[in-house]
């Protein structure tokens, strides 16, 4: 297949349409023209993912978040974007990335799905088009249960080690909302939505302590500790969809270390 024949076979499930006005998805560098046999999935395109996708020759790069955000005014070697996108041009790897459209029409219904939440709605709606769609989503556990065994419950359900916890452990919880990602900005929608917790990432100590003065929960699972059901996910798409092509995950392996 040509890079352009996936790249129409992903965005008929994922339309960029839903990404938000501020983000930068689709093919980022490289041909559309390309013959595709081999594609690397990622979370990032790091220097490692990149190294790893020309060591195995692969034709595709796909990732979740965008390497380039903003205008790029030169592509040289002198900073870490510019090494990347020479790199994967020099080795005629096309780059593509899905990132907010996915998170609206794949990682919010997956990441309720990884929880087992039943009748779930969508946390924030960014489009409504007769079926509202957005990031999240939130929903009610069938009994309420402390705190503590919802942080051990989603640990378990996302492979996590240690995450950071707001609010008492022995609170009971029923209402559960999650927002993969940075969820900052999601405090406010999940306390509209009456959710005594919020799982997501990115929080700082102010967010943090404010939200469980507003009696809001919160557990910080980083934010690659949710988003990294993105890679299997689209591995196993792209697998069902596509044929004679190498579909290759990168492993599951967090940026840091808590030690």
């Amino acid at each position: 297949m040509r890079c352009k024949e996936i790249i129409d076979l992903i965005e008929k499930k994922y339309s960029p349409e839903y990404a938000l006005e501020w983000d930068n998805v689709g093919l980022l560098a490289g041909r559309d023209d390309k013959e595709v046999r081999r594609i690397y999935v990622a979370l990032d395109a790091t220097d490692e993912v990149v190294d790893a996708a020309a060591e195995q020759g692969a034709d595709m790069l796909i990732t979740h978040h965008p390497l380039i955000f903003g205008a790029v005014k030169r592509v040289t070697n002198e900073d870490f974007i510019g090494r990347r996108m020479i790199k994967m041009l020099q080795n005629d790897i096309s780059y593509y990335a899905m990132h907010t459209n996915y998170d609206v029409l794949g990682m919010a219904e997956l990441s309720g799905k990884m929880l087992d939440l039943h009748d779930a709605e969508v946390l924030e709606v960014t489009r409504d088009d007769g079926h509202p769609e957005g990031i999240g989503r939130v929903a009610d556990l069938k009994e309420a249960i402390p705190l503590r065994e919802c942080v051990g419950y989603v640990k378990d359900c996302f492979h996590l080690g240690p995450v950071k916890v707001f609010g008492k452990l022995e609170q009971k919880v029923k209402r559960i909302a999650i927002s993969p990602g940075a969820g900052k900005s999601m405090t406010g929608a999940a306390l509209r939505k009456k959710a005594d917790v919020l799982i997501t990432g990115d929080i700082d100590h102010h967010t943090g302590i404010d939200a469980v003065a507003d009696g809001l929960c919160i557990i910080d699972a980083g934010h690659y500790g949710v988003e990294h059901i993105f890679i299997g996910d689209m591995k196993r798409y792209l697998e069902e969809n596509t044929e004679h092509i190498e579909i290759t995950a990168a492993p599951i392996q967090h940026p840091f270390e808590i030690i």
